[in-house]
């Protein structure tokens, strides 16, 4: 999952430096949806594994 949110930030940088703005806002989003998800899944196995 965190992979998959670098690969956005990457493409979504090399987006917005090429001058295409609505793939970068677009790319960006996701990774921040996907950033959110991994923390969320972080904190739950965290707490699971201290059990």
């Amino acid at each position: 999952m965190l992979r998959w949110t670098i690969t956005f930030i990457i493409l979504a940088i090399i987006a917005g430096v090429l001058g295409f703005g609505g793939i970068a806002a677009g790319a960006a989003s996701i990774a921040k949806v996907l950033f959110f998800i991994f923390i969320i899944l972080f904190i739950i196995s965290f707490i699971r594994g201290r059990r």
